[in-house]
């Protein structure tokens, strides 16, 4: 309450938080910035609440390795403008990503028995927590007692339903090296930094998508060793699945992985709020109108740039028309990113 009064009377001049920052009941003095990290990890509402918590007037950064198709193509549009960090930090070598049927996983794990025997850590991540009927996927649980097993005293598991100070536990312990395999769900998607951790295996990896595979993949390469990324697919192989284990075995730069789920996925609608599937529009057809884009976004931006709020006549007419083909939304879910 105490952090809350001081942010509603502008004593602090920035906030750090969670999802927790658009609650209602949090209220800003002068807000006029906001920085959203994982921006993938929110949906159009929620990057938009953060916006409305200063009447509509604060500056928007979002941040994320791994572009949404709507982020991405609103960049085409011209609506966002972009920014790309291309290099690694210094030191960092490019991992070494491996496309592996589950078929050969005895392999898999007798090479993490040579890399931990030389003090690696390494992380194993699963689809689920427990076993499904109705989904025949490795559960979490079951792969953690398989591998807990051959390596007596080394593996720890961390997941989703665990209570935070049991998993606060386990995590100090593989950071501490107590622990050399964390068996996990993708609660280790983010926010986790072990640079001793050199190698990750994502059973089922035909099941995750784009971005989320290349999070995942982020969890090692954080320190100056080789490291390795295998992910093990359940034959047979789909053409989507194909071509995103493909995409990932290729390319560490998240923005081509983004163009290339991009292409998978759809970018959503631009004027409205799903973030993927296939773009909808009434009268235009990008494969054959997509010269007339640069044209309409030049004219849009025109319109914008005198009358934001589409008060005089042309902004009117322009009102009828979203009114019409039932957009009346869109200029509020265009600021979301």
């Amino acid at each position: 309450d105490d952090i809350l009064a001081r942010i509603a009377a502008g004593e602090t001049s920035l906030v750090v938080g969670t999802h927790a920052l658009f609650q209602e009941h949090v209220v800003f003095h002068d807000l006029g910035l906001v920085v959203i990290d994982e921006q993938h990890r929110f949906g159009v509402h929620q990057r938009l609440a953060l916006q409305a918590k200063a009447g509509g007037a604060t500056d928007l950064l979002v941040m994320t390795a791994t572009p949404i198709p709507r982020t991405l193509a609103l960049t085409v549009y011209g609506d966002m403008d972009v920014s790309k960090l291309m290099e690694k930090p210094a030191g960092r070598l490019p991992i070494d990503t491996r496309v592996i049927p589950l078929a050969r996983m005895d392999e898999v794990i007798e090479g993490l028995d040579r890399s931990m025997a030389h003090g690696n850590r390494a992380y194993w991540v699963c689809p689920l927590v427990e076993e499904s009927e109705q989904v025949d996927l490795a559960a979490a649980e079951e792969r953690f007692l398989q591998l807990a097993s051959r390596f007596k005293g080394r593996v720890g598991l961390v997941h989703g339903r665990m209570k935070g100070p049991d998993k606060d536990r386990v995590m100090q312990e593989f950071k501490d090296g107590t622990l050399s395999l964390l068996v996990s769900t993708t609660v280790i998607e983010v926010g986790v930094d072990v640079p001793e951790a050199t190698a990750i295996v994502i059973e089922n990896a035909e099941r995750f998508g784009l971005a989320q595979l290349h999070q995942l993949r982020g969890r090692v390469g954080r320190g100056s060793g080789k490291s390795t990324c295998l992910l093990l697919y359940q034959e047979p192989l789909g053409e989507t699945a194909k071509a995103r284990l493909s995409i990932m075995r290729e390319t560490e730069d998240g923005f081509r992985i983004a163009e290339e789920d991009l292409r998978l996925r759809g970018a959503g609608e631009m004027l409205g709020t799903r973030q993927s599937g296939l773009p909808l529009f009434r009268m235009a057809d990008l494969s054959t109108d997509g010269d007339l884009l640069q044209a309409a976004r030049d004219d849009a931006q025109l319109v914008l740039n005198k009358d934001a709020r589409l008060t005089g006549p042309r902004g009117e007419a322009l009102r009828v028309l979203l009114y019409l083909f039932e957009r009346d939304e869109a200029i509020r879910l265009l600021s979301a990113g």
